[in-house]
């Protein structure tokens, strides 16, 4: 007997809606190959989990016996998800028709993975941290190689799969050692099963390995190399949702695990520390190597490396302020970097998507589609952490949280790494409105560069939000801070179920 499957369905309602959905459309294109609804379907689909998810924000509990978490973190992290998922999936429509791609496996991926996505954020046992990890990546490998005649993809995609299932070794082997050590899966009951079996040594080797998956999949130095060959190999739009989506449930499952892993004495000050190294190196490096790079792609590929630094320096606080600004500035980037991507896919002009599409290339384009220039200035100056935008207020709270855990060093690099990064940013915006077009390519001003309905409205909503989160974050402060109370000094102070 089972009495609470129904309540632990319903608690889990968003994650299977998604996964249903992705059954569906398969059965659906099996019979109306590349049907024109499929894209409907999965986009409704989508904004109807996205709904639900902001409904029970306020609310925070568990299922399937305390592998699932709901409500809370879980879907605060579940709604950026599935926002970059919709804003994703809108944009891939048109892109993969100009390019010839417009499969009904496409979208049956897209629901799959951000399934994964879903589960990976709502993980509240290492068992379903695994499940929900390998179904994200297993999607993102195909993804990312969609476009099979270009060489570049296929090399990206099988770069992307060779590291990724070298990480998954790692992550395993982790799960492995926490199990031996504590003597359960669930991640709430880790410490206290560290404490009983007093194999501290085999604790700390454990969730050592489990950071080092972890900071593949969030691009942290000195896991990051994967990242630029696969996002400039990636079709545009899908290249968006890698760095969004999948970036939004990684760190969500990080949130909680740290969140659990911290209070534990054995290893809590060693893992602060961890992080707070990576962070500051991550942050150094992403920057530092961006202000190098031509080809836009590459260039966004290592803005998000570093911003996958600014993220983990809120996470080294180890406080809840820290946990909640880290969500909020997970929001934040998915808007962003939704955007910027956006952009850039609907300026693609040399046929391999984006491969060959330098800054340079962007010479005048900003007075021959005013609306797309502006927009991609909004979202620029946002990464580079202009105020009054997200991206500001996201740094801010991130660095803040580092300043009042005494990492004040870390908070002195964020900044630092911060004002360089504003070269590279603004170096887009001076090819788009202070170039004329004579220095682009001939083959950029014979295109048109046309741009559906679709496309204006996702990246003017992603404007306008970030500007609406910039002036009035505290509504977003306080749903990412759902999850959480009091700072995390002790087990009892951690996730709220």
């Amino acid at each position: 007997m089972y009495p609470t499957l129904l309540a632990d369905i319903a608690a889990t309602g968003p994650i299977l809606l998604v996964a249903v959905a992705g059954i569906a459309v398969v059965l659906y294109d099996s019979f109306q190959n590349d049907a024109k609804a499929i894209p409907w379907i999965s986009g409704l689909v989508m904004a109807g989990a996205l709904v639900w998810e902001v409904l029970r924000i306020d609310q925070s509990h568990v299922a399937f016996s305390g592998h699932v978490y709901a409500g809370g973190v879980a879907a605060f992290a579940n709604a950026v998800i599935l926002a970059g998922a919709l804003g994703s999936l809108v944009l891939s429509v048109p892109y993969l028709k100009k390019v010839g791609h417009d499969y009904g496996e496409v979208y049956a991926l897209l629901l799959f993975a951000t399934c994964g996505m879903m589960t990976l954020a709502s993980a509240g046992s290492l068992i379903t941290l695994f499940v929900g990890l390998e179904t994200m990546s297993i999607c993102l490998y195909v993804l990312t190689g969609l476009v099979r005649e270009e060489a570049r993809a296929n090399e990206s995609a099988l770069k992307y799969f060779l590291l990724g299932a070298f990480s998954t070794g790692f992550f395993l082997y982790g799960i492995a050692l926490l199990y031996g050590a504590s003597g359960t899966m669930l991640l709430s009951e880790l410490g206290s099963g560290a404490a009983e079996t007093g194999r501290g040594g085999l604790l700390v080797a454990g969730v050592a390995l489990l950071l080092v998956g972890f900071f593949f999949k969030v691009s942290a130095v000195p896991f990051h190399m994967w990242t630029p060959d696969v996002y400039q190999g990636a079709p545009t739009p899908l290249t968006g949702y890698m760095s969004t989506a999948s970036k939004a449930a990684a760190f969500a499952a990080l949130v909680v695990v740290l969140a659990r892993v911290i209070p534990i004495p054995e290893v809590g000050d060693q893992v602060a520390l961890l992080l707070a190294l990576v962070s500051a190196v991550t942050m150094v490096v992403g920057n530092v190597v961006a202000v190098v790079q031509r080809n836009v792609k590459r260039m966004l590929a290592y803005s998000s490396i570093a911003h996958a630094g600014y993220l983990l320096a809120g996470l080294a606080a180890g406080t809840a302020a820290g946990y909640s600004g880290a969500l909020y500035y997970l929001l934040a980037y998915t808007l962003m970097n939704l955007g910027a991507f956006g952009v850039m896919a609907a300026l693609e002009w040399d046929g391999e998507q984006g491969a060959e599409q330098t800054v340079e290339s962007l010479a005048g384009l900003g007075y021959r589609k005013p609306l797309l220039g502006v927009l991609m200035g909004t979202f620029m100056f946002a990464l580079a952490g202009f105020p009054p935008l997200a991206g500001f207020i996201g740094k801010y709270v991130v660095f803040a949280a580092a300043i009042q855990s005494g990492l004040v060093w870390l908070a002195i690099v964020g900044v630092l790494t911060s004002a360089v990064s504003a070269y590279y940013y603004l170096r887009v915006l001076v090819a788009l409105w202070m170039r004329t077009s004579e220095d682009s390519p001939e083959a950029v001003r014979q295109s048109s560069f046309p741009t559906s309905t679709a496309t204006v409205v996702v990246l003017t909503a992603c404007a306008v939000l970030i500007l609406v989160f910039g002036i009035l974050p505290k509504g977003v402060l306080d749903a990412a801070g759902q999850g959480f109370v009091a700072p995390v000094t002790a087990p009892t102070a951690a996730l709220v179920p």
